[in-house]
Order: C-alpha cells, then structure tokens, then sequence
C-alpha cells in the first residue's frame, strides 16, 4: 500500500511558476513510478507527466513538454512536478500517482494509487 498526498497548489498569474509536492508513505515507494494527472472542470483527466522509479526516465504530456518538469527524491520518498510559465488552460485539480508500472501510468493513464489532488489555478 502507497499513500499519497499532493502540496504546493494555489492561485497564480499567466508567466509564473509552482512547484508541487506528492508526500509519499508505505513500503517500497523507491520501486514505484511516479506519475501527474490532472482534471479541469468538465473535461477528462489528462496525462501531465511520469517519472521511473529510478528517476532515470521521465515522460510529459504533449501539452506541458518543455514548461514542467518532474523529479523525485527516493531519500524523502517526495515526487515533484515543477511548472513554469503557467497559462491559464493549466488551471486543474493535480493529481500525483504511483504505480509498480510506468507504462500503465503513461499508455494506459491508469494507477494503483493516487492523492486527493490539489488545485491549481492561474489567472490571465
């Protein structure tokens, strides 16, 4: 069992920059990939990024590639999902996820374990 949970939302202006944290605990979090989703109100939940476990290899969502960037530290069993020059079409609820599969999370967007999601907003 993996327990999640997300950190660092909040409101801020088109151009700026968040760092979210995903708080893991549980057995054996440095043998899971790590991966972000998130959901806008009325749309289908979306692919944002993934991370092995090793942290060797990383995946982004077409949308994102180039603006966030996502990393872990095993030591502090903590994922990251760093974004910068935020736009307003960002603005969604963030989930972090983790699963013994990277390909489930990135092809299949599907996760044993996920946060309760924290909110993002960014105002034009």
């Amino acid at each position: 069992q993996v327990q999640l949970v997300e950190s660092g939302g909040g409101l801020v202006h088109a151009g700026d920059s968040l760092r979210l944290s995903c708080a893991a605990s549980g057995r054996n979090f440095s043998t899971y990939a790590m991966g972000w989703f998130r959901q806008a109100p009325g749309k289908e939940r979306e692919f944002v990024a993934a991370i092995t476990w090793s942290g060797a290899t990383t995946y982004y969502g077409d949308s994102v590639k180039g603006r966030f960037t996502v990393s872990r530290d095993n030591a502090k069993n903590t994922g990251y999902l760093t974004m910068n020059s935020l736009k307003p079409e960002d603005t969604a609820v963030y989930y972090c996820a983790a699963d013994t599969s990277v390909h489930k999370i990135v092809v299949v967007e599907r996760s044993d374990y996920w946060g309760q999601g924290t909110q993002v907003t960014v105002s034009s």
